[in-house]
């Protein structure tokens, strides 16, 4: 059960700074070249989210084959277990993307 939580956060964790860390970057960037930085920023928490939790749990298409595999063996825990880690990767993703859109549009909604 340790390693499972420890993974969970693992994710949960490089998820959000891919996002975070790839928008705060792109809008330093987008300082530097004199484009305005919070549509940059935007831009790239909207492209990059998908990405970020893809690389969190591994960056290829294992996590997929472990599901199936094991989903249609019937051994339904293993593939649960999957499925919570790309929960727990897209939960930060969407937090990063939301921080970063707090930012950029001056706060709340």
């Amino acid at each position: 059960m340790e390693l499972f939580l420890w993974k969970l956060w693992l994710n949960f964790f490089v998820a959000f700074g891919i996002v975070m860390g790839g928008c705060l970057l792109a809008g330093i960037g987008a300082t530097a070249l004199l484009r305005p930085p919070s549509s940059t920023m935007m831009t790239i928490a909207d492209n990059i989210k998908v990405w970020a939790m893809v690389a969190a749990v591994g960056g290829t298409i294992d996590p997929f084959r472990v599901i199936e595999a094991n989903f249609a063996e019937g051994y339904l825990s293993p593939a649960f277990k999957q499925i919570v880690y790309f929960a727990g990767a897209f939960a930060g993703a969407q937090l990063a993307y939301e921080l970063i859109r707090m930012i950029c549009k001056g706060g709340m909604d």
